[in-house]
Order: C-alpha cells, then sequence, then structure tokens
C-alpha cells in the first residue's frame, strides 16, 4: 500500500503515479490498466479517488476506454506525456529550481557532481 502525502490530494497523487508508469514505460501502450475496483481495494481508497485519476488522465488522451473491457494505455500516451511533462518541467518547476540554485550560489561543477563544499 502507498504512503499518501497530505500536501496534494490523493487522486492527484494517483495520477501522478499511473503518469510515472506511462513514462517509464511500466504502463505500455495498449495495455490495460487496473481496475478502479482493484486500485481501490488495493490501496484502500474510495473509488471515486480512483476514478477521477482515471478520468484525469483520459482527459489528457493518455487512457482510453474500450466498452466492455476497461480502460487502457492510449497509443502514443508516452510521447504524449513526456512532451507535455517536458513543457511542464521547463515552464514550471525549472525556474523554481534554477533560481534556487542561484540563491545557495551553486556552481555547475557541484550541481553536475552533487558533491557538498
Amino acid at each position: 500500500m502507498h504512503k499518501w502525502n497530505d500536501n496534494q490530494p490523493i487522486y492527484q497523487q494517483l495520477k501522478e503515479q499511473v503518469l510515472y508508469r506511462i513514462l517509464t514505460g511500466s504502463l505500455a501502450e495498449g495495455e490495460p490498466v487496473p481496475s478502479v475496483r482493484q486500485v481501490a481495494a488495493e490501496q484502500r481508497l474510495n473509488p471515486l479517488t480512483v476514478t477521477r485519476a482515471y478520468q484525469l488522465l483520459t482527459d489528457e488522451g493518455l487512457l482510453e476506454k474500450r466498452r466492455g473491457l476497461g480502460l487502457f494505455v492510449h497509443e502514443g500516451a508516452r510521447m504524449r506525456a513526456i512532451a507535455s511533462e517536458r513543457e511542464n518541467f521547463l515552464l514550471e518547476e525549472w525556474p523554481r529550481i534554477r533560481a534556487r540554485i542561484d540563491a545557495l550560489g551553486i556552481d555547475l561543477t557541484t550541481l553536475i557532481s552533487g558533491e557538498s563544499k
């Protein structure tokens, strides 16, 4: 069972878990995703929480509903997710990280080596 972070809604955390699996290929395109009931039971979540996470991924074109069969990873989902996550990282996350690096006076050599001086 996953330990949930109190700083973010659980449905958002679950969405990010599934997104990560798509990005890394552990959930391949065309592969079925675990059912809402299965995830809800395994993670001890309300099925509506799981449904909300899956709906967000469906709205983003990463999952598709196949009538009578369930939800599957959409063809092209990995590349679409990579493009979206790269854009988000460069526009949203990187500026904050870069500002923090600059504020701490960390140079490129130290940053790359990971050593604290």
